[in-house]
C-alpha cells in the first residue's frame, strides 16, 4: 500500500481536502511496518506544502 500511497497523493496535493482525507486512508491502509517509511516520504515531498496537515494526521495514529 505505502507505493499506491506514493502514487495517489501527488495527484490529489491540489486539494488540501482531499489530499487530508487521501492521506488519512492511505495510513489506515500501509502496513504499520511502512508507516515510519510514509511518513518520511510525505514529509520530503509535502512537508513544505501541508505541514499542518502531516503533523495532525500523523499525530493521531496511536504509537
Amino acid at each position: 500500500m505505502f507505493e499506491y500511497a506514493k502514487v495517489i497523493l501527488p495527484k490529489v496535493s491540489f486539494s488540501r481536502d482531499l489530499f487530508r482525507k487521501e492521506l488519512t486512508k492511505c495510513i489506515n491502509w500501509v502496513e504499520p511496518t511502512e508507516l515510519n517509511d510514509l511518513r518520511e516520504w510525505c514529509e520530503e515531498n509535502f512537508g513544505e506544502m501541508y505541514p499542518e496537515i502531516l503533523t495532525d494526521v500523523f499525530s493521531t495514529i496511536a504509537a
